[in-house]
């Protein structure tokens, strides 16, 4: 069975940062492409950044490009996402979920704030 917990959310002000984390297991984590998604109060589910098994590409969404940075370790099954110059409008549950794209499993999610 396939279970994400994400962890690292919380309230940040604007321009701040934030670490989240996406524990990985009952599949096989260093073959799978992850991602992270995200859905804003009253907003469908966006895509914000994915990552290649075997450490390989990275991609971004241009809303967070150049602010966000993806990455991975196979040997912890984890996934990490970490957020900088932090915006209102990244306010948002954060998924992390396997594949590349909006289809794949998610986990709970992990509630991010951003406010002054």
């Amino acid at each position: 069975e396939v279970r994400l917990v994400e962890s690292g959310g919380g309230l940040v002000q604007p321009g701040g940062s934030l670490r989240l984390a996406c524990a990985a297991s009952g599949f096989a984590f260093s073959t799978t492409d992850m991602s992270w998604v995200r859905q804003a109060p009253g907003k469908g589910l966006e895509w914000v950044s994915g990552i290649q098994s075997g450490g390989g590409g990275t991609g971004y969404s241009a809303s967070v490009k150049d602010r966000f940075i993806i990455s991975r370790e196979d040997g912890k099954n984890t996934l990490y996402l970490q957020m900088n110059s932090l915006k209102t409008e990244d306010t948002a549950v954060y998924y992390c979920a396997t594949g590349w794209g909006l289809r794949g499993a998610r986990g709970q999610g992990t509630q991010v704030t951003v406010s002054s």
